[in-house]
């Protein structure tokens, strides 16, 4: 099986880079031959990773992070991201962890495919 890992960094809501990231993401499980997959969110793209954002229209990244993780997909945010945000401590989506720079590298080097947005 295909290791996929991608590493979105764009805003939850300030662009469609990680809403795109996540939209690949979902159509890439949806395959007959779905690859295993990772998802590393970084800088501004961590606060996606907080749980009960209502956004007042159009998608919600939440639901989209909630498919994934029901699927099996691993989803880590950057330590030094969510600490620098101060998002640390708050509650996360179910299924969304907190990930460190020596995990991301590891994902990395085990990865076939290392997606960027």
């Amino acid at each position: 099986m295909q290791k996929v890992l991608i590493i979105a960094s764009g805003a939850a809501y300030g662009s469609e880079s990680l809403f795109n990231s996540l939209r690949l993401a979902i159509a890439l499980r949806e395959q007959n031959n779905a690859p295993a997959l990772k998802l590393f969110l970084m800088s501004d793209a961590v606060t996606a990773g907080l749980r009960s954002q209502k956004p007042a229209e159009g998608y919600s990244i939440q639901q989209m992070l909630e498919i994934l993780t029901a699927q099996g997909v691993a989803v880590k945010l950057c330590k030094t991201c969510a600490d620098g945000r101060g998002i640390t401590p708050l509650p996360l989506i179910d299924g969304v962890e907190i990930g460190t720079l020596i995990e991301l590298a590891e994902w990395t080097l085990a990865a076939d495919k290392v997606l960027t947005f």
